[in-house]
């Protein structure tokens, strides 16, 4: 959604620069496409000219960071996730309630630095079990946890446990903070990866819930490996495996911001190089509509573009010959929902990838 909305500003800017603070999202590619654009990435909002456009990224930004672009009279579009959105809302209500938040993520990942930002005298981060003994708690009968929407949702759960276990009387959120895009390929990771001889995840090192991935692949026993595309494929990840007489198993998954053309990219490599087939399973149904932020439908009114009734939908992918090297092999696609996995048979190699 983000991605698009950047897309979308750059086609009405007519040569103006559209700023954007942060990365996007956290992928390599998608920022370098953006760039080529015309898109102009920041990391503080005094490098932005006064009165000019910037888009905050889908990691979310505090309010200290608006009340700057407000003092710059910067016209903001919010790309924040509406996921993210949530788990801010939800940290500025349980603080007006009088509720100290434990905030379990990383401290210095965006995400977290925006969402404690929403109220920094009563939150304090939890990013390991071992954080529980420095914490300063007021009234034990007076917490909440939060989460980063990024988690694994194995890690999580240990330190959500741990904070159970040292204050009992803990609320926690009325709903999970882990966006269903990470945990959807969390599930699909474990449940397919003890199945394969290797796992390969197609996203950037800064990509939280995509290095999430690769660890737990390894938690139920599989090596896995982080590229960013296919030329950074190694035929050494390959060695060893299958083993003499058995077809060798390559689950192949990428990071909830991996543009799919990377995905079908690297499909396509496995397949040229290695031989073999794709076959595709259903894991989650996944087919979610956003709506387009406020800011951007006044731009677009003032563009001469009706916004009324415009969304971003993010669903499945036809898998085709064309796009990934190879239609899916018989009997293998009943039934599929709109976030389907594929398996490629690559020389032998079977390669599942979880949308």
């Amino acid at each position: 959604m983000a991605v698009d909305v950047v897309d979308l500003l750059l086609d009405m800017a007519a040569g103006k620069p559209v700023y954007v603070y942060h990365e996007i999202v956290h992928n390599k590619h998608v920022v370098l496409r953006l760039r080529e654009r015309g898109a102009i990435f920041v990391e503080a909002l005094e490098a932005v000219p006064e009165g000019s456009m910037v888009v905050f990224s889908a990691h979310g930004v505090s309010p200290a960071i608006r009340e700057i672009a407000r003092s710059r009279n910067l016209t903001v579009v919010d790309a924040t996730c509406p996921l993210v959105t949530k788990v801010h809302s939800e940290a500025i209500r349980y603080a007006r309630q009088g509720y100290q938040i434990l905030l379990v993520g990383h401290a210095n990942h965006q995400e977290i630095v925006g969402t404690r930002g929403e109220a920094p005298q009563a939150t304090q981060v939890v990013e390991c079990p071992e954080d529980i003994l420095g914490l300063t708690i007021l009234d034990p009968n007076k917490l909440v946890y939060l989460t980063q929407t990024t988690l694994s949702t194995d890690d999580a759960q240990v330190i959500i446990d741990a904070l159970k276990g040292a204050f009992p009387n803990i609320k926690e959120p009325p709903g999970s903070d882990i966006c269903y895009a990470t945990t959807n390929r969390q599930m699909a990771v474990r449940q397919i990866a003890p199945e394969c001889d290797v796992v390969l995840v197609v996203g950037s090192t800064n990509s939280s819930n995509s290095v999430r991935l690769t660890e737990i692949s390894a938690n139920v026993g599989t090596a896995a490996y982080l590229l960013d595309d296919a030329p950074e494929l190694r035929t050494e990840w390959f060695a060893g495996t299958p083993g003499e007489g058995r077809e060798a198993v390559v689950l192949v998954t990428a990071g909830a911001s991996a543009p799919e053309d990377l995905v079908a990219n690297l499909c396509r490599t496995l397949l040229k190089k290695y031989g073999g087939s794709i076959e595709q399973r259903d894991v989650v149904p996944e087919d979610v509509e956003f709506g387009l932020p406020l800011t951007l439908k006044k731009l677009m009114k003032e563009n001469g573009i009706d916004p009324e009734g415009k969304k971003i939908r993010v669903g499945n992918w036809d898998i085709s010959e064309e796009h990934y090297g190879a239609d899916p092999v018989a009997g293998a696609v009943a039934g599929l929902g709109k976030a389907d996995s594929v398996s490629l048979t690559v020389g032998g190699a079977e390669a599942s990838r979880k949308k």
